[in-house]
């Protein structure tokens, strides 16, 4: 008889989201009069710029010519994609990353959940907590956290690194020695980062300890402070300890067209193993490509005419982040982020736990966010809004929870 893979079944609940849309659905069932205005999910609400709608529209001009049709993408993404990537996101801040180690896919999320793949089931992980929870959950699946513990939540065999409101929610070094070392900055959750020299001295660490750092910079687009690294290859060493996670999702709007690209340097090696041929060999093997009409809509992000654009998108939802940090503040919250990145993580009030205080908001403001604990031990008592709506819904939403 068939046999299913066990540590499935380990995984508590369901997918954080998952289980707030359930939620969330079930409530307006029973209050369809009621107006939701959803800062939840990271999901991004202004539309596609001018400049990559037309690459767009272009690109599918061509797939409708036999002289022009493309079909199976190239392995790690087409050439132009590839060097209008490393011109703009490296080269322009004095990286040395070349072609070949980019990696285009479908996004950040899958490749986050993806790279554990190429390591073996006996390393050891180290996540920061609160922490997204792809990163954990993926390894679950794969088998290599050991046992939960539900009275604790945490998994016997992670490392967590707290991050909180004492430490500024800066990760510390861990007392073990993990092997995997997650990384999100600017950071999901809690909307906070790290300075360059801050993140200089993770480098220095996973090079003296024989670590990888999986660096997510998902949200590298909105930064604003001057000493905060836009990548981790800023950072001398990096290329020997790290792999890069980017998308487009977040920059460009991309969280329905679907694509992002992770960089394995070639420096990056196991003794003589490199990360770089594992990663080109399971990319070939379990991806045929993001589609080439998708592909000319990331090269035009890096057009003239497209960075100005997504500068002012960006620049809304940040509009936004710091309408909501204002707003909370005057309101009497303790709140945190919304400077480096389009989160605002807060206390709950009045000792509330975090998912008493999303059915409070919920209930009482008809407003959507999400519970500090879906990211783990370390974040229950916070909550997270996101910047990502209409200005308009958060000014609305601001007003409904001044309210209670």
């Amino acid at each position: 008889m068939f046999k299913i893979n066990e540590n499935y079944q380990k995984l508590p609940g369901s997918y954080l989201f998952s289980t707030i849309a359930k939620k969330v659905n079930a409530y307006s069932t029973a209050n369809p009069d009621r107006q939701m205005i959803r800062l939840g999910i990271g999901d991004v609400t202004q539309p596609i710029a001018p400049a990559i709608i037309e690459a767009m529209h272009k690109a599918v001009d061509e797939m409708g010519k036999a002289e022009t049709f493309h079909g199976y993408a190239p392995d790690l993404g087409y050439d132009f994609l590839r060097s209008a990537i490393v011109k703009n996101d490296y080269e322009a801040r004095g990286c040395d990353i070349s072609t070949d180690e980019i990696f285009v896919s479908d996004g950040a999320k899958s490749d986050s959940a993806n790279i554990q793949e190429i390591f073996g089931v006996d390393n050891k992980i180290a996540v920061c907590d609160p922490v997204y929870p792809v990163y954990v959950d993926s390894n679950v699946m794969a088998g290599r956290t050991g046992t939960y513990d539900a009275a604790t939540e945490m998994w016997s065999d992670v490392i967590y690194m707290p991050c909180t409101m004492e430490n500024n929610f800066v990760p510390e070094f861990p007392k073990e020695t993990p092997d995997i070392i997650y990384l999100c900055l600017p950071n999901n959750p809690t909307g906070t980062t790290v300075t360059k020299a801050q993140l200089q001295t993770w480098v220095d660490y996973a090079n003296k300890v024989g670590a990888v750092i999986i660096y997510d910079a998902a949200y590298e687009a909105y930064i604003s402070e001057s000493d905060v690294a836009h990548s981790i290859y800023e950072c001398e060493g990096a290329k020997t300890c790290a792999i890069e996670l980017r998308s487009f999702s977040k920059n460009a709007g991309f969280t329905g067209v679907r694509l992002g690209y992770t960089v394995v340097p070639k420096e990056l090696k196991c003794g003589d193993v490199s990360l770089n041929s594992m990663w080109a060999r399971r990319h070939g093997t379990k991806f045929n490509g993001a589609p080439y009409i998708v592909q000319r809509a990331g090269e035009a992000v890096y057009s003239e005419a497209g960075k100005a654009q997504l500068k002012e998108q960006v620049g809304y939802y940040m509009k936004n982040a710091a309408t909501i940090k204002a707003g909370l503040n005057e309101a009497g919250y303790t709140v945190f982020g919304g400077v480096n990145a389009p989160y605002i993580w807060l206390k709950t009030p009045d000792k509330m736990t975090s998912w008493e205080f999303f059915d409070y908001l919920l209930e009482n403001a008809n407003v959507v966010g999400t519970p500090g604990s879906g990211f783990g031990p370390n974040g229950e008592g916070y909550f997270r809004l996101t910047a990502f709506g209409t200005y308009e819904n958060t000014v609305a939403a601001l007003e409904r929870i001044k309210k209670l």
